[in-house]
């Protein structure tokens, strides 16, 4: 059985347990998703993998054809005979995993029996950032006519190599990348609005995309 599910980070509350602990949680719309398509290894692919179509796009009743999307990505979701969605992404199958038929529904019942999930999104972006912010720095001094507050200081050799080496910790854009939290614990799955509760924080705002998984180091 399939064990990713595309979704959204709803955002955070608690939840208190019966021993009366209060966790913190973050509650994830997961699923449901549509299988757009199946690849197989033995396949012209070469790879198992599951195509995930998530938030099903209405159909446009105005004559301009169908939903938002380029050309080549309206003519697949057709070609399969699958409804466009508003987000699509590929999974690779776990060994052991079976794959779904095409165009059949993947709920977050997936998630019943897990105990632990990995949550992979995309971070808040933050703009362009110094180094005391981007890399947690510390300032220089304020004292003997020093003006070095925030900058980075001396940042490569003079002479040898006479460059600034590759990697190396500068300002720049911070956050807007993707990143992956492991092993999360599952406090609560609710079936019958497609939620589940994991404790702790998950990466991106509310109403950001993320991709659930149950946790492969767990």
């Amino acid at each position: 059985m399939l064990s990713t599910l595309l979704g959204k980070k709803i955002g955070m509350s608690q939840v208190w347990d019966e021993t009366g602990i209060c966790h913190p949680v973050t509650v994830i719309q997961a699923g449901p998703c549509t299988v757009v398509q199946v690849k197989s290894k033995d396949g012209k692919d070469g790879y198992d993998a599951v195509q995930l179509g998530f938030e099903e796009l209405p159909n446009r009743n105005d004559g301009k054809g169908d939903p938002r999307g380029t050309k080549p990505l309206v003519g697949h979701y057709k070609r399969h005979g699958v409804q466009p969605h508003r987000r699509m992404s590929e999974v690779r199958l776990a060994a052991g995993e079976s794959a779904p038929e095409t165009g059949s529904v993947v709920t977050v019942e997936v998630f019943g029996d897990v105990k632990k999930v990995d949550v992979q999104g995309t971070s808040k972006g933050r703009g362009f950032q110094g180094v005391i912010k981007r890399h947690n720095f510390n300032r220089g001094p304020k004292t003997h006519g020093s003006k070095n507050y925030r900058e980075p200081g001396s940042t490569g050799a003079g002479t040898t190599p006479a460059r600034v080496i590759p990697g190396k910790r500068m300002p720049g854009h911070m956050g807007a990348v993707k990143r992956t939290v492991r092993n999360l614990k599952v406090v609560k799955v609710e079936n019958e609005h497609n939620l589940i509760y994991v404790r702790g924080a998950v990466p991106g705002p509310n109403g950001g995309y993320v991709v659930v998984r149950k946790a492969v180091r767990g």
